[in-house]
């Protein structure tokens, strides 16, 4: 395939390096059905994280297999992060122990092969160690993949709990397993996205949740800044120029919290949330307070169009300081994340 230079500048668009994300840890990577080691996920993610140690393997065809290597890996490596998609996301969740990130998990793996035409002859998407490039599914190793899936969720814990993150792309034509998921974790977040990883999803959806983890890790916490949604949006309700690209500059040093009144009727309620999915996505996601005492939110800035006089230093959208949203990205840079 010809990649012309306009194609590779889209390609690229997206990415960024983040030095200090994850810096010195470990992340492991499983791979999907069909793929291997040398997929451009792990590459991506080593590009975006290069502080980080990316581990990635060759995943057997064979379920008990491919769960014992990843169990082995785990007790040696010890990997603060595993990141794992689709045939990848189901292994990764009977990985305990470890904060882990599932992408589009398929948790029904024997029907997903049934229902895609897997059976028979296939190829492996991506080059593998031993050189093997054509495998054959059969009829028992579609068996041994239900036998597999029936051990998800057997450790599930609080504790588990608190440790898995669930995402779900809300264009994913291969598996949903987003009702299963929910039945044994709370934190099930859709993105936009189809069921392969792309960069726009990876770099706008997999890594803030990185962060989150990293932050987490670390017990960190980065200075609080409250957006009032009427910032964001036109008359049209559409997002206001440089919005979108200042929330995501904004991420990589503050903690983001999205405001909007207590709505009086559930429908407002909707239309917010339904916004917030739209345009801001996986940002949003538990970061969103509605009140109607925006003085009492305590955090260190408050965007809004009012000049409301609260715990939190106001930048009063409109005004001739802070005029657009590259006004506000322009303060913000300034203050080198203070």
């Amino acid at each position: 395939m010809i990649i012309f230079a306009a194609d590779m500048e889209q390609q690229n668009q997206y990415i960024k390096q983040f030095p200090d994300l994850f810096k010195g840890k470990t992340i492991l990577y499983v791979h999907g059905f069909a793929s291997s080691a040398q997929s451009g996920s792990v590459t991506r993610i080593r590009q975006v994280l290069p502080s980080a140690r990316v581990l990635a393997y060759d995943i057997p065809l064979h379920p008990q297999e491919a769960i014992t290597l990843l169990k082995d890996v785990c007790a040696q490596e010890n990997p603060d992060l595993i990141i794992g998609i689709s045939m990848g996301g189901m292994y990764t969740e009977m990985l305990y122990g470890y904060d882990r990130i599932l992408l589009n998990p398929a948790f029904e793996m024997g029907e997903t092969m049934k229902d895609h035409g897997m059976i028979g002859a296939q190829r492996f998407l991506n080059p593998r160690q031993d050189g093997v490039m054509d495998f054959i599914v059969t009829k028992a190793l579609v068996k041994e993949y239900k036998e597999m899936t029936e051990h998800c969720f057997s450790k599930v814990s609080p504790k588990e709990q608190r440790r898995v993150w669930g995402l779900f792309g809300d264009e994913d034509a291969v598996v949903n397993t987003y009702g299963l998921y929910r039945e044994h974790y709370p934190t099930a977040i859709r993105f936009h996205g189809e069921h392969s990883m792309n960069d726009h999803a990876f770099m706008h959806s997999v890594v803030p949740v990185i962060r989150w983890v990293d932050d987490r890790q670390e017990g960190r916490e980065r200075p609080i800044i409250y957006i009032d949604v009427n910032t964001l949006m036109d008359s049209w309700k559409k997002p206001l120029s440089s919005s979108q690209k200042t929330i995501r500059t904004l991420l990589e040093t503050y903690q983001l919290f999205f405001v909007a009144a207590a709505p009086a009727e559930s429908q407002y309620y909707a239309d917010i949330n339904a916004w917030l999915y739209e345009y801001i996505n996986v940002p949003a996601y538990g970061h969103t307070v509605f009140t109607n005492q925006k003085s009492l939110l305590y955090g260190d800035y408050l965007i809004d169009i009012e000049k409301t006089e609260g715990m939190a230093t106001l930048i009063q959208f409109g005004t001739d300081t802070f005029k657009t949203w590259d006004d506000i990205a322009d303060y913000f840079s300034r203050l080198g994340g203070q």
